[in-house]
């Protein structure tokens, strides 16, 4: 099952997200093909578009474990988030209790685009707009950070973040990973009246209970609460990002998650973030299939991209074609035996790949003995088996011949 990732959009007034919310109550929009497993299922990213100009697109999609401190170190500086370690059962406080703390940590998120008018150099048009929600997880003196998922906020001239008590504020943006579906935001302090902690997502278990609070259908409906329960976790779901294709591992939960939702929480009975609401399987007949990303995947990147302001993965410098995309007749005598693979298509001048010796038209099949049948494996496995630094063999097919090549990872920002 591949899912299209999508870009938000905006609408220019209140009278026209009023229309459109309108519209999407009647069961049309945010809906992306999934194009195996699930066939004629639709994925819904959980993201508010706000405009009938919306096209479909995305929904969603690392290791250091880590909780949240809730204030800044004695000297001011940055606290890492760490998850807390929770127990299946609640504490005293009654539900309506644990929404009513956990609501003041929920923000809507607003990516404010400027569009350019294709008929006028320099000019623009009117801005659009499209919605979803944050979690405030980390506080300093001077600082608030905010998680969000990153096709949220993808290709915005401006985010805009409304808090619980009805004041607004613009965002920084920290950083974003496309593969993993996260963003950082960054406000001042004064706008964070609370946070809320990680849980530690390794301990759910299917039946366990949890909420979803975000904004579904835009900001009008903020702070909204779904109740469910764990349904699955460790589920994975293959998705195309910006970045490249990648299985985003998530918790499947019955919670109700709607557009708008994106970049929300979905809290344990004791408060706590246990994962962040990204997707929705939506369909004729189909309910109760919502999906969020695991806090213990979240942790990791959001204190990276804190940090550096990216998350840096092995770079080998290629672009990549699936074999089975590719017609027959370009795959250079490739033995019929070969099932998989994924074809070169072209090559970074300064890479890795070029000064290894790597040629457009080679075929990738295997990477240190491991055998790939298409890019997601290839980059599956340079993103959680080897790091910056580490030498990789490549067993690819040249000409109809096999042979090997072998490629020192270096570091860049970008997807092979």
């Amino acid at each position: 099952m591949m899912i299209d990732l999508e870009k938000t959009e905006d609408i220019q007034s209140r009278e026209s997200v009023k229309r459109e919310n309108n519209r999407v109550r009647k069961g049309k929009g945010f809906l992306s093909t999934i194009t195996a497993g699930v066939i004629g299922s639709l994925l819904t990213l959980a993201v508010a578009p706000n405009t009938p100009y919306f096209q479909n697109y995305y929904s969603q999609a690392e290791q250091k474990s880590a909780a949240i401190a809730g204030q800044a170190k004695s000297d001011g500086s940055p606290v890492n988030a760490i998850p807390v370690k929770t127990s299946a059962k609640s504490d005293s406080a009654s539900l309506a209790d644990i929404v009513e703390q956990a609501s003041k940590a929920i923000v809507g998120v607003v990516n404010v685009k400027q569009l350019q008018n294709p008929h006028f150099s320099g000019s623009s048009q009117a801005p659009e707009s499209g919605s979803g929600s944050g979690v405030i997880f980390k506080k300093t003196t001077d600082s608030a950070y905010i998680v969000t998922n990153n096709h949220v906020i993808e290709g915005a001239s401006q985010i805009e973040i409304s808090l619980y008590n009805g004041e607004k504020t613009t965002a920084e943006l920290i950083g974003a990973d496309a593969l993993t579906d996260l963003a950082v935001l960054k406000v001042d302090s004064k706008f964070a009246p609370a946070i809320l902690e990680f849980g530690d997502s390794s301990g759910l278990r299917p039946g366990d209970q949890v909420l979803a609070i975000g904004n579904p259908l835009g900001l009008e409906l903020s702070r909204t609460v779904t109740q469910g329960i764990i349904s699955a976790t460790n589920r994975s779901i293959p998705v195309s990002t910006s970045a490249g294709n990648w299985e985003l591992n998530v918790i499947q939960t019955d919670a109700a998650i709607n557009p708008g939702n994106s970049g929300g929480a979905l809290i344990n009975t004791e408060g706590k973030v246990v994962g962040i609401n990204s997707l929705k399987i939506s369909e004729n007949g189909v309910e109760g299939l919502g999906f969020a990303i695991p806090t213990n995947d979240v942790v990791p990147i959001v204190n990276e991209i804190i940090d550096d302001g990216q998350v840096k993965r092995p770079y080998i410098g290629v672009s990549l074609a699936d074999v089975a995309e590719v017609p027959r007749q370009y795959l250079q005598n490739l033995p019929d035996n070969v099932g998989g693979g994924t074809m070169v298509t072209y090559i970074d001048g300064d890479s890795a790949a070029s000064k290894a010796g790597l040629q457009v038209n080679d075929i990738i099949i295997s990477i240190d003995d491991t055998n790939v049948t298409n890019s997601s494996e290839l980059r599956k496995y340079l993103y959680s088996k080897v790091k910056i630094g580490d030498e990789i063999t490549l067993k690819v097919y040249r000409q109809g011949k096999l042979t090997t090549v072998k490629v020192k990872l270096t570091g860049q920002n970008v997807t092979d």
